[in-house]
């Protein structure tokens, strides 16, 4: 591996890898995130601690990480773009500070997307908005919101990014997995609901 490709992977990495959810509950007075809910770090599980306002600066925080490893990469390793998503990707998924237990990705991907297809970010944001005001459940907004980035990325001829966004819808749904068993028991918590 190239320098050109390992440099980009490495601060995406570092960059994914910051735990904001972890870091502005603790701040915010909240304790640990992850003896809250579901013991994710992600935005969701922040407002679960009764602070939209944190939640809205986790998820926000979480997209700007991703939106930074690609916009450094756009200016000084435009060869390395998608190793820097992916490294971003990864170290949120996967922080080493965290014994690699992450979040979701949600967030992340859409900060991916943002500066580099606004039109797949557009399309991931209506999709999740949509979805999670019409059905109250996070987690479906979240899956399939990422199932329509390597879907618009198809449609707007952008197959180089194909590979990639499909890799990383596969990685936000794996990452719900339980979420996925409970939405089969029936028995996900609905947002704003106890």
């Amino acid at each position: 591996m190239t320098s050109a490709m390992l440099l980009p992977l490495l601060v995406g990495y570092l960059l994914g890898s910051i735990p904001f959810g972890l870091l502005l509950a603790r701040v915010g007075g909240k304790g640990d995130i992850r003896a809250i809910g579901s013991g994710n770090i992600g935005a969701t599980n922040v407002l679960r601690t009764g602070s939209k306002w944190l939640a809205a600066a986790t998820l926000l925080l979480d997209a700007a990480k991703g939106a930074a490893a690609v916009l450094l990469a756009q200016a000084f390793w435009p060869e390395g773009v998608q190793f820097a998503a992916a490294g971003a990707m990864i170290g949120h998924l996967y922080p080493v500070w965290l014994k690699f237990a992450g979040g979701k990705g949600s967030a992340t991907l859409l900060g991916v997307l943002i500066p580099l297809l606004p039109v797949a970010a557009a399309v991931y944001a209506l999709a999740w908005v949509g979805l999670l005001l019409t059905t109250r459940l996070a987690s479906v907004a979240s899956m399939v919101a990422a199932a329509s980035a390597p879907l618009s990325a198809g449609v707007m001829d952008r197959d180089e990014y194909f590979p990639m966004l499909l890799g990383f819808a596969l990685l936000v749904i794996w990452k719900h997995r339980a979420n996925i068993q409970r939405l089969l028991a029936g028995t996900e918590p609905r947002v704003g609901k106890a």
